[in-house]
């Protein structure tokens, strides 16, 4: 035979008088809480088991509450992320590849601008977007020498494909660009030397990639690089001379809204 000996645990009767089985007062405490539900009779309980009780009630209402969160909470922010349209205002830099075929050394600044871009999707993942702003001054220098100055208009169509990479949106985009020159002028010594002249208009290749970042409530904040093809004939008395290339660079960063 084994020398274990159960434990033995003395509770305390309703009636005072102690109980020394503890199956049997198991058994008794099962029937007087089946008791107490029909007739509202006191039974016998365990003094820990309110606290226990707390102990678990606890963290399983703040589970449940943030799960309820959660679950209100993402869906309604996908909401305010959802739209056909997104309005951008971003802040450009354009970076200039200045090829220039005529000899002459010809090159442009290089400048950071406003820009404003229009996106309408076409799909959840396909979309159109339209590159604005308001024409932009350059000096046109030849060999580092300001000779004159002039002003691009630059509006670019793409297409492009977007992602939802949780978190953040990237796409990418190819269309092109229409860039129509004016206010051409030239300093007196190089007018009257070479009477030059750039042509009216380019139309280019362009290509993008970028990202969005879902702030909430629509907003998002974005990154955009585009690569342009972008060149003019120049000419003098008439003639083409050469091309000049920019060819730029535009890197923006700004804020939208989507809806």
């Amino acid at each position: 035979m084994s020398n274990f000996h159960e434990p033995h645990v003395t509770h305390i009767k309703a009636d005072g008088m102690p109980w020394a089985n503890p199956r049997s007062d198991l058994m008794r405490r099962n029937i007087g809480r089946a008791s107490q539900r029909c007739n509202g009779s006191r039974s016998i309980h365990n003094p820990q088991e309110p606290f226990i009780s707390r102990k678990l009630s606890i963290p399983f209402a703040l589970a449940t509450l943030a799960a309820t969160t959660l679950l209100v909470a993402v869906p309604a922010a996908q909401a305010q992320d959802q739209g056909d349209w997104i309005v951008r205002a971003r802040a450009l830099h354009l970076d200039s590849a200045n090829k220039d075929s005529t000899g002459l050394g010809l090159s442009v600044n290089n400048k950071t601008f406003p820009e404003v871009d229009i996106t309408y999707f076409l799909s959840p993942n396909l979309a159109a977007e339209l590159i604005l702003t308001y024409p932009q001054k350059h000096d046109i220098k030849s060999n580092g020498a300001v000779i004159g100055s002039l002003k691009h208009l630059p509006p670019t169509l793409t297409l492009q494909y977007h992602v939802d990479a949780g978190g953040w949106r990237p796409y990418a985009g190819l269309g092109v660009n229409l860039t129509l020159f004016s206010s051409n002028k030239f300093i007196p010594a190089v007018q009257t030397a070479l009477n030059p002249s750039v042509g009216g208009s380019s139309v280019g290749l362009a290509a993008n990639v970028g990202f969005d970042v879902p702030l909430g409530g629509g907003w998002l904040f974005n990154v955009d690089v585009k690569k342009v093809k972008l060149g003019t004939d120049i000419k003098s008395s008439g003639n083409k001379v050469g091309e000049f290339k920019v060819d730029p660079l535009l890197v923006s960063v700004g804020f939208g809204m989507r809806f």
